[in-house]
């Protein structure tokens, strides 16, 4: 386990330098976004991923790396969305955002860690085709919870989605590291 929390915080760091450096461009100007506006920016994202992995030939030079890190930036936001609502024009300062950012990431962190715990870190034998697909299903809840206004019967809510888009992209970018 301590193995995989370094790991985690390996990945997170490239991801947070990325949002900070994001942050000083365009500021929080994604704060306006509405989830399933978010929800699809990260279904786009993984849609790329799960093509790249089928085909052969690709015609623009990123590959799964950039495309992951922005599913946990994504899923990150939406979280921050989630807690502070939807603002009619950017409202955080970096500093701000980035305090928001480490937060969720240590809510989500300590998720990870506590089915780890019960799961046996099973996330190591599986495949990234596989964790693509299982965000792929997510996401797909995610939209119709969207759908559904919120409301759901007996499942987990958005954040948990979120949440477990999050832990499978890093362990996605630990497995192809």
């Amino acid at each position: 386990m301590q193995q995989t929390s370094e790991q985690y915080d390996a990945v997170i760091k490239v991801c947070r330098d990325l949002f900070a450096k994001k942050m000083k461009d365009y500021g929080s100007a994604w704060r306006i976004l509405r989830l399933p506006s978010l929800t699809d920016q990260i279904y786009i994202k993984a849609q790329r991923i799960r093509s790249l992995q089928e085909n052969d030939v690709r015609k623009v030079d990123e590959g799964e790396r950039s495309e992951f890190i922005g599913i946990i930036n994504y899923s990150i936001m939406a979280l921050i969305q989630l807690e502070k609502g939807i603002a009619d024009e950017p409202d955080l300062n970096e500093s701000q955002a980035i305090t928001l950012f480490d937060k969720h990431v240590a809510i989500t962190k300590n998720l990870m860690e506590n089915k780890n715990h019960d799961y046996g870190e099973a996330w190591r034998e599986m495949r990234v085709s596989s964790l693509t697909d299982l965000i792929l299903q997510k996401l797909l809840r995610v939209k119709q919870i969207e759908d559904n206004k919120g409301k759901t019967l007996v499942s987990e809510g958005i954040d948990a989605n979120y949440q477990d888009m999050v832990n499978y992209a890093i362990f996605a970018l630990i497995h192809l590291h």
